[in-house]
């Protein structure tokens, strides 16, 4: 039942989040714009940084919902209006302005990892045990890594990296077998 409830205000946020990456090829003030938006809908929706806890199972959903908005969303933004030439920021660092957001009205936090290509941004290797062992279940070839600890449920999926993301991720490679990157979502949960 609360995720039916939260279907309709995550897809409704992601509009917004889809909109604020438009923005970035367009002027600093489309951004603002679409900021304002965010606001708007976190004013309307009544939505805020104390989100309560929920089951397992409802996190699951909502955390498999967010990674496949969010995949689909630089993959799309990447191909259609990144242009190395241009100097613009890459979607992924446009992205990291998405979960600051995300992690201030709904308690959401969201944090990169390399798997099994090259790490752009030192931050993004795998510190803790668990964002090793997701790392290592994702280059084995799984799709998703999940962890329930102290009523934070951790979900890892899998975010493919295409060839025009290789000649960065992996400038001298010999291979064309496929590369990933990793999106954590941390939840809290109930742990009933």
């Amino acid at each position: 039942m609360f995720l039916n409830l939260q279907i309709p205000r995550l897809l409704s946020l992601s509009l917004c989040v889809v909109g604020v990456l438009t923005a970035v090829g367009f002027a600093a003030e489309g951004v603002k714009e679409e900021k304002a938006c965010a606001e708007k809908e976190v004013a309307r929706a009544g939505l805020n940084g104390d989100q309560k806890s929920v089951s397992i199972d409802a996190a699951r959903e909502q955390a498999r919902l967010l990674h496949e908005a969010l995949h689909s969303t630089l993959l799309i933004v990447h191909r259609k209006y990144y242009r190395e030439d241009e100097k613009l920021p890459i979607p992924s660092s446009v992205l990291d302005e998405v979960f600051e957001e995300m992690q201030r009205t709904r308690n959401i936090k969201f944090r990169w990892i390399s798997v099994n290509a090259e790490a752009m941004n030192i931050d993004h290797e795998p510190k803790t045990a668990f964002e090793k062992q997701a790392a290592e279940a994702l280059s084995s070839g799984k799709k998703e890594f999940e962890q329930v600890e102290k009523g934070i449920y951790r979900h890892v999926g899998t975010i493919c990296l295409p060839s025009q993301c290789l000649k960065c991720h992996m400038p001298n490679r010999r291979s064309t077998a496929t590369r990933f990157a990793g999106l954590i979502i941390s939840l809290p949960v109930s742990e009933k």
